[in-house]
């Protein structure tokens, strides 16, 4: 059991009981179906980003554990790859319903670990199921074709790709875990690397995990620094790469891929997502999708953020004035608490970075509106808050209108023209999401049309949908889409059989 004192973390908070009876344990990773310590014994704390202390020791992977996991992996996927594709899709249904039992204990450790509100933490593991089950129903949709090329017999046949590296950040830890499904149903075999400031989840679904696959079908390791995805990107065994994180971590991840040997990649990565509303819109309903849009329930740590809300001079103010107040109605509070409407950051660097953007921008000539520091109050405690921030007075040009915060800042921008705001929209290095709100079904169409973005909203913001394709341009992204069909096609190479 672990050795740490939880009572100054959990002293007075709601599910302390709860939370202490999961975090009261031995934490393994999972390496050719035996849960283990580090190689060298070595661990890592994680801390808890309300109260500031240490919850657990983490295994601090090596290079050598990922040797043994991807060595695992390669070892296990001829037996599986030789599964059929029901019988796959039949495990990772069990695993699901495995995961649905524990749903409860999965989502405290989201919220104790990543700075999750609670009630956020339980949709996460909602959303994973209905992935995981969606993708174990697409399983006989692997298909090949016969193609009339000559009197003989042309026909494609689907096949896995083999070892999958699966690399996801912190936002979304249980969530992201559950999307080892898509390559698992393909027949592959997995090496996933869980986030390291928020790794309690992904382990525990590691136990879940190694109850129902194989040996060596699922392997986690988890490490304190960037050397152990280093080495699972660059092993010659892993044949496919699918990452979902920042875009200067992808482009690393893409340098180091290149550089080991030819691999398939793909990229999910940052965004800084433009919502556009011309002066016919709902201003209630726009309001409310802008706060919906901006993630703020995440603290803004989400990269498909419609963290840029671009409004028409007619309508500027009075569309702020609703957004401020639904705002300001939100509770921001301890993420264990299940009033909680936002959490914290995820650590301190993510903290020091949004208000460090909070104050370039002001300096810029940009104004706080509502939020733009640390809230105050006796409930925050030591935690890494940034109060939900709204700014006015951003120009398009400006750092806060360009780059990434990946926190609860949003930018308002005016415009006066339809091709001003597609202008403005267009005119970052990113293209994840987009939104247009009008009641003009012509100009909705051709705005969207107009969007260099991958996923594009009409009168709408954050929401997703099971087999609609998910994915960005530019630099935020590249691959393919993911959360469908085309995303579970991914995990397979086509081969072409010609019988003449």
């Amino acid at each position: 059991m672990t050795g740490i004192d939880l009572s100054s973390a959990l002293e007075g908070r709601e599910h302390a009981a709860e939370v202490e009876r999961l975090l009261n344990r031995e934490w393994r990773m999972l390496i050719g179906g035996e849960l283990r310590a580090a190689s060298d014994r070595s661990t890592f704390a994680s801390t808890d980003p309300f109260s500031l202390q240490p919850i657990a020791d983490v295994p601090d992977g090596t290079p050598e554990d990922v040797d043994a996991a991807v060595a695992a992996a390669d070892a296990a996927r001829t037996g599986w790859r030789e599964t059929p594709a029901l019988e796959r899709a039949a495990l990772v249904l069990e695993f699901a319903d495995l995961v649905e039992e524990h749903a409860d204990d999965l989502a405290l450790l989201d919220a104790i670990d990543a700075g999750s509100p609670i009630v956020n933490a339980r949709f996460d593991v909602q959303i994973a199921l209905q992935q995981m089950r969606m993708f174990a129903g697409l399983a006989l949709e692997m298909k090949g074709q016969t193609i009339p090329a000559s009197n003989g017999l042309h026909i494609t046949v689907r096949e896995p790709v083999g070892v999958v590296a699966k690399i996801w950040p912190y936002n979304h830890p249980l969530m992201f875990f559950c999307r080892i499904a898509a390559p698992l149903v393909a027949g592959n075999t997995v090496v996933a690397k869980p986030p390291q400031t928020a790794p309690l989840s992904p382990l525990a679904l590691a136990e879940l995990a190694a109850r129902v696959f194989p040996p060596g079908v699922v392997n986690v390791v988890v490490g304190s620094d960037a050397e152990v995805p280093d080495r699972i990107v660059r092993h010659p065994a892993v044949r496919r790469i699918g990452f979902i994180g920042s875009e200067p971590t992808g482009r690393r991840i893409q340098r180091a891929a290149a550089e080991s040997a030819v691999k398939h990649v793909t990229l999910e990565l940052g965004g800084k997502n433009a919502m556009v509303v011309f002066p016919d819109s709902d201003l209630d309903e726009a309001a409310a999708g802008a706060v919906n849009g901006m993630n703020f329930t995440w603290s803004g740590q989400s990269c498909g953020s419609t963290s840029r809300l671009l409004v028409h001079r007619d309508i500027h103010d009075a569309l702020v004035e609703r957004v401020v107040a639904l705002v300001e109605a939100r509770r921001q509070d301890d993420p264990l608490s299940e009033a909680s409407q936002q959490g914290t950051m995820i650590d301190r660097g993510q903290y020091e970075k949004s208000l460090d953007y909070i104050g370039v921008a002001q300096a810029a000539g940009a104004r706080v509106v509502t939020g733009g520091g640390r809230p105050v109050g006796e409930r925050f405690g030591d935690g890494l808050f940034v109060a939900p921030t709204v700014l006015t007075g951003v120009t398009p040009e400006s750092r806060i209108g360009q780059e990434e915060v990946f926190g609860p800042v949003l930018s308002v921008i005016p415009f006066e023209t339809e091709a001003e705001a597609v202008r403005i929209a267009n005119g970052v290095d990113y293209g994840l999401t987009a939104s247009v709100w009008t009641k003009d079904i012509d100009r909705a169409l051709r705005v969207a049309r107009a969007f260099e973005a991958g996923f594009v909203w009409v009168n709408g913001s954050s929401a997703h949908y099971p087999n609609v394709p998910y994915g960005g341009v530019k630099g935020s992204g590249v691959g393919g889409k993911e959360e469908c069909l085309e995303e579970l096609l991914s995990y397979t190479e086509e081969k072409v059989i010609n019988l003449v």
